[in-house]
């Protein structure tokens, strides 16, 4: 029997607000629910509010099709890295007594990069992938070697962080006096400086760069440690949860509620209450309008930032120092996501369990140049997945026998005047039929079908289900400015100390998800969750019990 995204929605929609409790939760996705499960489990009662109908925010799927014949897509979890026994995420659900498997992706090429005329498989080892560039670029090994050995200095940095659940230590400070003197060197600057010091072979940096649909930015802006960080982190390993992608965001809500907490959808929070300078609880309004406040001696936005700042809080509450920053805060780029059913067997097309990154050009920087300059300029690059290549021993779960899912994504531009909507509009979800925004719409689509065309010719013909989300359908479930699906843009001066913390100006006011310090990501919003569940605890008096040995 297939467990539906939707099989505790009725209840989770219908539960009562309370009246007071000790920690309110804004957003359900997986930085708030992690948050909320971890301060469940150390005994404070908490409330989790969301709009959605369903808890896990981007790490969500739905459903279509009857009982007969149900497709279940993945909406934002499309593969995590590092998931072996030790790994981050392994790590924090055994720390609130959740144990998930999960299936290892094509260890011989995770990703595979298409450019027009050679590809490029990204194995899960550091030493084959060094390997695999230098047989490709062979005058290219100095420069390959200068950048292997960045991967493998932030590599270094990270897991001695991660031994001390991000606390500088004296062991940290020398480990990076001596064994990582490129973090310091390339702390404040962008990949760019790093492959401009490497290589000037335009093949070579699109390679290395390949992975940029991750984060959406171009070389020159994105930060060079989240980059480093983010290959890393695939590079121990690409992985894909059995049972599907939204299995996580279901136990870690089950967690929260085995726990004395609750949660509470379609039930969006309208204003965050300040009393003399401090969070004191929340202002909910239901799906049908009706308003309850919620008294709470902690509250914590998993919420988008800018939202949250603008909105919840409003700027008479901020300090100079944060007004200034809500101005100067740059979002990422935003995804369009195809969803496709198909009645054929992927593998018969060459499909395996990798992600297919296809681009049409080398020139990354022109790409992004392009998606600025021509606002919704029809995607040069795609990236294509299929959960039912992923998770073959679940392939009931993902699709009626004899048929498979995919899924298909560029990026485009996210705000709701260049899709021809407006914000009314997207309140009211009357923009879905509106026809000037169903044509750009269908233009997207078109250019992702021609991708997948050239790559696995035929399947095409076999797509029997087919439906899209644009960046203004992220907007309406989650509340995303400008419908991104990463937060803040990890440029250096909005990333590790330049992001956001976990604590406020505004006392007993805390932030978690993909806007805070941990990054953006499920990894990023799940130790988000943890880190600031951490900082309340030790706030409260009562910390939590260490996850990492």
């Amino acid at each position: 029997m297939v467990q539906l995204p939707t099989y505790k929605t009725k209840e989770r929609v219908k539960n009562e607000p309370p009246e007071k409790v000790d920690i309110a939760i804004i957003g359900t996705g997986l930085g708030g629910l992690t948050a909320g499960a971890f301060l469940a489990r150390n005994g404070w009662r908490v409330a989790c509010f969301d709009t959605h109908y369903v808890a896990g925010g981007c790490a969500t799927q739905f459903s279509r099709g009857s009982s007969k014949n149900r497709y279940m897509f993945d909406v934002g979890l499309h593969y995590i890295g590092d998931c072996h026994a030790e790994g981050k995420i392994p790590t924090i659900l055994r720390g609130l007594g959740i144990e998930q498997e999960f299936e290892s992706m094509d260890e011989d090429g995770f990703d595979t990069l298409v450019f027009p005329d050679f590809s490029f498989k990204t194995p899960a080892n550091h030493d084959l992938y060094r390997e695999r560039l230098v047989e490709l670029f062979p005058e290219e090994r100095k420069g390959i070697d200068k950048y292997m050995k960045f991967l493998r200095q932030v590599n270094g940095v990270a897991t001695k962080s991660d031994q001390t659940e991000g606390k500088v230590t004296p062991s940290i400070a020398m480990h990076v006096l001596f064994k990582g003197w490129q973090v310091i060197r390339y702390q404040q600057s962008t990949l760019k400086a790093v492959l401009d010091n490497c290589t000037q072979n335009p093949k070579l940096r699109a390679v290395l760069a390949g992975p940029h649909g991750d984060y959406a930015l171009p070389p020159s802006q994105v930060s060079a440690m989240l980059h480093g960080g983010l290959v890393n982190h695939y590079l121990r390993g690409a992985y894909y949860p059995k049972g599907g992608g939204q299995i996580m965001s279901d136990k870690i809500a089950d967690s929260i509620e085995a726990n004395g907490g609750s949660i509470h959808l379609r039930r969006s929070v309208s204003e965050i209450l300040i009393e003399k300078g401090r969070a004191v609880g929340v202002r909910t309004r239901s799906h049908r309008g009706e308003e309850h406040e919620v008294r709470a001696d902690i509250v914590v936005s998993g919420a988008d930032l800018i939202q949250t700042c603008k909105h919840l809080i409003g700027p008479d509450h901020l300090p100079s120092a944060w007004k200034s920053k809500l101005r100067s805060w740059k979002m990422s780029h935003a995804l369009f996501i195809m969803f496709l059913g198909v009645n054929t067997d992927l593998r018969q097309h060459g499909m395996s369990a990798t992600n297919y990154w296809k681009f049409d050009d080398y020139d990354v920087e022109n790409l992004y140049k392009r998606l600025e300059r021509d606002k919704l300029v029809i995607p040069n690059c795609s990236y294509t997945t299929s959960a039912s290549m992923k998770d073959p021993h679940n392939a009931s779960h993902h699709a009626p026998e004899g048929h498979q899912t995919l899924e298909i994504m560029a990026m485009v531009q996210g705000s709701n005047e260049l899709w021809n909507v407006t914000d009314d509009e997207v309140e009211s979800w009357a923009y879905r039929h509106k026809e000037s925004y169903l044509k750009l719409k269908s233009q997207v689509e078109d250019k992702l079908l021609e991708h997948l065309d050239e790559q696995f010719p035929g399947v095409r013909e076999h797509i029997v289900l087919k439906e899209s989300a644009t960046p203004v359908s992220h907007s309406r479930y989650t509340q995303a400015s400008a419908g991104t699906s990463y937060g803040l843009a990890s440029t250096p001066d909005q990333f590790m100390a330049n992001r956001p913390g976990y604590t406020t100006p505004i006392k007993n006011l805390y932030l978690c998800g993909v806007n805070s310090r941990a990054g953006h990501g499920i990894v990023g919003a799940m130790s988000s969750g943890h880190e600031s569940a951490s900082t309340i605890a030790r706030a409260l008096k009562r910390p939590l019990p260490p996850i990492y040995t």
